[in-house]
């Protein structure tokens, strides 16, 4: 017998929520052209970073792997951190 159930979630969060997060990183990498003083601390640490983190872990946790959403994660976390890093500078 066939899990539909189990067909309708690796469709939809295995695929569809991990895509939609390249549009994050896309918006993120867009914001480099912004000053540093216009960027948001609570934003780019505990949002975006902070999250990106956790679903990073969490995606290795689950099964199956779900190497979309940790590709996404990391790359989330990877342009907060350099929002950041301009920001402090």
């Amino acid at each position: 017998m066939i899990n539909y159930t189990l067909i309708v979630v690796n469709i939809i969060v295995h695929f569809w929520a991990p895509t939609f997060k390249w549009g994050v990183i896309i918006a993120n990498l867009l914001d480099s052209s912004k000053s540093p003083e216009e960027l948001s601390y609570p934003q780019q640490a505990a949002a975006i970073a902070g999250s990106a983190l956790v679903w990073a872990k969490y995606s290795t946790v689950v099964t199956p792997k779900n190497w979309n959403l940790f590709s996404s994660s990391i790359g989330m976390a990877a342009t907060a951190g350099y929002q950041l890093a301009r920001k402090i500078q």
